[in-house]
């Protein structure tokens, strides 16, 4: 960021220190300006045609300028990939529990990779691995979708959800069909 002798245009568009716009002067009438109020000439956005500058405090403004940056950090949230494991041969009950804790980790916007561990005899019938993932997938449906299809990694068999629902066809429709009749309802 560049202040005052630092500024290399000819002429700039001002902000005063109330934050209405002065216009465009040269930068020598900007600097002037700057100067008679004991204050700094900040150039805020170098790229516009002609340069932003503000007439501020530089101290004070870059002091705000760490604080926001700080405050939208707080507000950020990464996503995480949590991870849920099933075999098989899980119980009914065992998956219910499971599934409560995917739709929660879903619920606060992360992903959530299910996979299925195939052991020993059990890689002679992967179909039934595919019935408990297709299971999990089609119970969070309301929530999650489904990145890509199910995947076999070796003795893996994995999918990764993602937080929101896509739109089906037939939603769609009927959202396009209900804005048609309260539009035709209006004069």
């Amino acid at each position: 960021m560049r202040i005052n002798r630092q500024i290399r245009a000819s002429s700039v568009r001002v902000i005063g220190k109330d934050g209405g716009q002065v216009g465009v002067l040269s930068i020598q009438e900007a600097q002037a300006l700057a100067d008679s109020d004991k204050l700094d000439l900040v150039e805020i956005s170098p790229n516009a045609q002609p340069p932003v500058c503000k007439i501020v405090d530089y101290g004070k403004f870059k002091y705000q300028q760490t604080k926001k940056d700080k405050e939208n950090k707080k507000t950020q949230h990464q996503v995480k990939i949590k991870e849920i494991k099933v075999k098989p041969n899980t119980d009914e009950h065992d998956l219910q529990v499971k599934l409560k804790r995917a739709r929660d980790f879903i619920q606060k916007n992360n992903k959530v990779r299910v996979t299925c561990m195939f052991r020993g005899r059990e890689m002679a019938h992967p179909e039934i691995g595919r019935r408990v993932v297709q299971k999990i997938v089609d119970e969070l449906a309301d929530i999650a979708t489904a990145e890509a299809f199910p995947k076999q990694m070796g003795r893996n068999l994995s999918v990764t959800l993602a937080p929101g629902v896509k739109k089906s066809k037939e939603k769609i429709r009927e959202s396009k069909n209900e804005n048609k009749e309260s539009g035709t309802g209006a004069v």
